[in-house]
């Protein structure tokens, strides 16, 4: 009789895969849950950027995008198969919502040595065991 598969279709163990997956799923949770999210506090983002230090350049605010938004709106309302009042509302709400992405700001939160470390064998140790497991045992 043949013995049956273990961890991608190979000999390997079922338990080395399952810790190691277990592992990178814990340290990789860890990580991520150190990671801060906030917004930036600014003006809107900028367009002509590179052109700043030549005095150039301007910001989109919120505010900005919402008036062609409120315009396309109108204009959707007032006859629904106005194809600019679509392209209008949905590039306005496409503009927002980069806006928004745009402004994000990512920190990683301090963390002592040991925690480093912990998440290092973790995610690190958990890769090892979970690939060693794909391959044959002999």
């Amino acid at each position: 009789m043949n013995k049956p598969e273990g961890a991608g279709g190979t000999k390997g163990g079922v338990g080395r895969y399952l810790a190691g997956l277990l592992m990178m799923c814990t340290g990789g949770y860890l990580f991520l849950s150190k990671i801060a999210v906030t917004s930036a506090m600014s003006h809107g983002f900028g367009f002509g950027s590179h052109l700043y230090s030549m005095g150039g350049g301007f910001n989109v605010t919120g505010g900005m995008i919402l008036i062609p938004f409120f315009i396309g709106v109108i204009m959707v309302f007032w006859n629904s198969k106005n194809p600019f009042g679509w392209l209008l509302s949905g590039g306005s709400i496409i503009a927002l919502m980069a806006g928004i992405i745009v402004n994000i700001r990512m920190m990683i939160m301090p963390m002592s040595a040991f925690d480093i470390i912990m998440l290092l064998i973790l995610i690190a140790g958990g890769a090892g065991l979970f690939f060693s497991s794909l391959r044959k045992f002999s």
